[in-house]
This record gives C-alpha cells, sequence and structure tokens, in this order.
C-alpha cells in the first residue's frame, strides 16, 4: 500500500481539531498532492505516516471528512478499511478537494506505564487529472485507463502511417518500376503534441510540481473556459467549485 505524509495549515486542521479533548498531543505532518484520472478508483488513502505504520498502535481510531465537510463512513463512493485506508471510486470532478482524516490512538508510557491519547492529522488534496479532449464518449466504454487507451491509438495510428509510405516507395519502385510521386524522407515523419486542456482544468508547475504536465482540475476561484492550459482567477463573483468553466 502506499503511505503519504500530508500538511493541515490554517482552517482545515482547526476545524478538524478543535471537537478533540484539549489535553491530548496533537501531530503535524508535511503535505502532498495525489493525481486521480477521471472514471477510475483512487489508489489507497492511508491515514498513517510511514513511521507510525512501523509501531504498535494501540485502540487505533479513524475518522474520514470529505470535501463537502461530512463523515465518509457509510457513503457509496468510497471504500474505508478497518485499518484506516480509504478509496475514492469512479472520481469525478465534483470529489476533488481535500480529504481529512484524523488518527486517535493510545500510547504507553515505559517509565510510568501511564497512558496518553495522540491525534495525528493528516490532510490529502485529490485532484482530477483527465484524459485527453474529444474522447469522452469513447472512455465511458472503456472500463481501463483512458488516457493510455488515447496515447496508445496516437502511437499506432503514428506506426501505420510511417509504415504506408515506407511500404508506398517499395512497391512504385520494384513492382510499377516508377519513380513515387510522393518522397518519403527518413525521420522526416513525426507527431507534434498539442498542449491543451478541456474546459474546467489546467496547467500550474507551481501548485502541481509533482505533475506539472498534467491537465489538473481548476480549483475553487478560478475557471478555464475553452481548451487553454491555464485556469485563470475570478474576479467578482469568484467560482466556489472545482473544475468551473466560468466564474458564475
Amino acid at each position: 500500500h502506499l503511505v503519504w505524509n500530508m500538511v493541515h495549515p490554517g482552517r482545515f486542521a482547526t476545524w478538524a481539531l478543535k471537537q478533540l479533548k484539549s489535553d491530548r498531543s496533537k501531530t503535524w505532518t508535511p503535505a502532498l498532492n495525489v493525481y486521480v484520472k477521471v472514471f477510475t478508483n483512487s489508489p489507497f488513502l492511508v491515514c498513517m505516516d510511514l513511521a507510525l505504520s512501523q509501531e504498535r498502535i494501540i485502540d487505533p481510531n479513524y475518522l474520514w471528512i470529505g470535501p463537502d465537510g461530512r463523515d465518509l463512513r457509510g457513503q457509496e463512493h468510497v471504500t474505508l478499511t478497518e485499518t484506516g485506508k480509504l478509496m475514492v471510486m469512479g472520481f469525478r470532478v465534483s470529489m476533488s478537494g481535500a480529504y481529512l482524516c484524523t488518527l486517535s490512538h493510545k500510547i504507553i508510557e515505559t517509565s510510568t506505564q501511564e497512558e496518553t491519547e495522540m491525534v495525528e492529522a493528516y490532510k490529502f488534496m485529490v485532484y482530477v487529472n483527465p484524459f485527453g479532449p474529444g474522447w469522452e464518449e469513447v472512455c465511458h466504454r472503456i472500463p481501463y485507463d483512458c488516457e493510455d487507451v488515447t496515447n496508445r491509438r496516437v502511437r499506432q495510428a503514428a506506426e501505420r502511417i510511417g509504415k504506408f509510405f515506407h511500404q508506398l516507395r517499395h512497391v512504385l519502385k520494384n513492382d510499377f518500376h516508377a519513380a513515387p510521386t510522393i518522397q518519403y524522407v527518413e525521420n522526416s515523419f513525426s507527431m507534434t503534441p498539442i498542449d491543451s486542456c478541456r474546459p474546467g482544468f489546467g496547467k500550474n508547475h507551481h501548485t502541481h510540481q509533482n505533475c506539472a504536465s498534467c491537465c489538473v482540475v481548476c480549483g475553487p476561484g478560478t475557471y478555464s473556459p475553452n481548451n487553454e492550459v491555464t485556469c485563470r482567477t475570478c474576479t467578482s463573483p469568484a467560482a466556489r467549485i472545482y473544475g468551473a468553466k466560468s466564474c458564475y
């Protein structure tokens, strides 16, 4: 499984922990963004850091809160395990946002044998990373990774076009003994990627350093109305949802 450390700045951490007893020891961990392809399941998000996973946990209790501020227990679009792992299934744009988990557990002091209750908090920022534009209808019918299917089909098309020109030259020269009207120069055929994102998505190498080339869903307060690669900032009124195509 994957174990990720997450950060909890500002109001998210305060909101989650102010419900807990004030005499508990609280621990914070660093952050990491998570990118999920649309229509697929997220990787398991683990409510525990690597160091803690190697220790014996006494009386652990896990609480997962979704982007809408609600407890995720019992919701149909998630899988929760007894060990605190979360998987979001069939990921959609509307599921993007902060997934916050608090882990409360006990530790026993070696010298005094006294129990102390500890609270660890983990925040996962989960974003959609979609497939290429124009493949929405096809992707709905594909039960696996749509982006990989799209890229593979493009590579296959390029290989077939190159093979066609090679065969054409051979046939005209050897079978018809005629100079081909189309002259193919070796290594002259290439593919140029078009840098674009579908509406509601954009690229940001500052915010998403681990996925700088990814088209990631625009966050609240930003929007993208077309196939440009930048999420624009709203002036007023501001969009309050992920994947906004306008500020209204």
